[in-house]
């Protein structure tokens, strides 16, 4: 695609600094969604420590890959059941950290097979016709998030007639029409930040429904909480302006001894994290596959493979250290730069220390936290859709009207919306398997059987050679 500002492109400092906040609005509610989540398992994890270690993860991995490579890393989601079992099993704050680890060293000891042989096969193993609907599933597979937070206002399951909520869903659409309108028919300059005035529009209505709920005394129209903003400047002190994050790696030194951990403890947290780090393969590929497609080179050649495997593996072992949470590279982060044409790696780079020191500024945290999930819901439309559509955009040289590949390409897309997964052993804690391939790995997995059987044992591009399509392209 035509972009406004390229990879090495360094925009004047002013607008460096808008383009920077409008990647931290992007991926900030997923990114601080996991920490909450994680508290609600049992240990108390810091929104503020989770932005700051979504930050330095991020410069880690833009350092290995020698600044060429313009995505943002967050808070991984796909560790949420490896989060759930370790602190079900009582590992406790260590346990955590040491998990992240062994996720993180996969990515490492992939990267340096990678290096040996090359990454050649990775071409070969996703070609345009596997690679394109994986791509097109991850974004369909979380457009079930921005519905839900939509119509439930982040509601824990969406109920008609108890948490379904028109004005939540009059706030999301709205802020989504807000970023439509200004991407389409804005000036140049603020196609640029339809994410900031859209999210920033949606707020300001969701909060004069909210203050007409509040004198009406009618709670249906009350989408936005105060309650951040009650708990932090109810009792005026230094930490309700400035609070350092309430790093994890100190919880862990804190608990010391609470939580014992023997050789076996560490063999297990292993067998629940590294499993997943091995599968997480196959969206890391992806990710750098649709972000190349985007702003024109082949990341998988230029850093290569074993340099975005280190930065997402370093990067996640750092980030957990400080945050928790494993990290992983963003698919909202990735349609941020689609959708504003912004690839600058210096944008990518502002964002990750404006990550770092605003989650030192209590009130900024506090603003971030008081966003309506039905408001990121609207944003999320425009963020999910245009990953679905950048993995749809890249069958365009296939040949759908070859039912081989109709067969390769459906086969991943049914199996990855309709949630097939691999389950093995049965885990006491949490009730659920104790291994869990997920859904996109497996659509993966069926997806290059599928291909490997309809072209007799050959992996298939699944463009169409024709002569009639060759004329096309001169």
């Amino acid at each position: 695609m035509k972009l406004v500002y390229d990879v090495a492109d360094k925009p004047k400092f002013s607008k460096t600094l808008i383009f920077a906040f409008q990647q931290m609005i992007a991926i900030m509610a997923a990114t601080l969604l996991v920490p909450m989540l994680v508290s609600g398992y049992g240990l108390e994890a810091d929104v503020a420590a989770a932005l700051f270690g979504a930050g330095i993860g991020t410069i880690v991995y833009l350092l290995f890959t020698k600044r060429r490579s313009p995505v943002f890393l967050g808070s991984s989601f796909t560790f949420l059941g490896a989060y759930s079992a370790s602190i079900g099993q009582n590992y406790g704050y260590w346990g955590m950290i040491i998990g992240v680890t062994f996720a993180g060293l996969v990515y490492v000891v992939i990267a340096l097979f990678v290096k040996l042989i090359g990454s050649g096969w990775v071409h070969k193993l996703m070609p345009p016709v596997i690679i394109g609907p994986i791509v097109a599933l991850i974004g369909l597979s979380l457009s079930g998030t921005a519905t839900s937070w939509i119509m439930g206002n982040g509601a824990a399951e969406v109920v008609y007639g108890e948490t379904y909520s028109w004005v939540s869903i009059l706030c999301g659409l709205f802020t989504f029409f807000m970023i439509v309108l200004v991407s389409v028919k804005g000036s140049k300059r603020l196609k640029l930040i339809p994410f900031i005035i859209g999210i920033g529009a949606g707020y300001i209505l969701a909060l004069v429904f909210t203050l007409i709920g509040v004198a009406a005394g009618n709670t249906a129209l009350q989408v936005l909480s105060f309650q951040p903003f009650i708990d932090t400047f109810s009792n005026i002190s230094l930490t309700s302006f400035v609070d350092y994050p309430k790093f994890f790696f100190l919880k862990a030194i804190q608990t010391n001894g609470q939580y014992p951990l023997d050789a076996a403890a560490i063999g297990n947290i292993a067998m629940i994290y590294v499993p997943i780090g091995v599968v997480e393969l196959a969206q890391h590929i992806a990710d750098h596959k649709n972000l190349g497609s985007i702003i024109n080179r082949d990341l998988i050649t230029d850093p290569g493979l074993d340099k975005t495997l280190l930065g997402d593996g370093v990067g996640s072992i750092v980030g957990g250290f400080f945050g928790g949470c494993a990290n992983t590279t963003y698919g909202e982060s990735i349609a941020c730069v689609a959708i504003t044409g912004n690839a600058s790696v210096v944008s990518i780079l502002t964002a990750a220390f404006g990550c770092m020191v605003l989650s030192f500024i209590t009130p900024f945290v506090v603003v971030i936290n008081s966003i309506p999930k039905c408001v990121m819901g609207g944003a999320c439309i425009a963020l999910y859709g245009f990953i679905a559509v950048s993995g749809l955009q890249m069958l365009h040289k296939v040949n759908l009207g070859d039912s081989r590949n109709l067969f390769v390409v459906s086969a991943i897309l049914v199996c990855g919306i309709g949630g097939l997964y691999f389950g093995f052993g049965n885990n006491a804690i949490t009730g659920g398997a104790l291994l869990n391939i997920t859904s996109l790995a497996v659509a993966l997995i069926v997806g290059v059987v599928t291909n490997l059987i309809v072209h007799n044992g050959k992996l298939s591009s699944g463009e169409d050679v024709s002569p009639a399509a060759k004329g096309k392209k001169k």
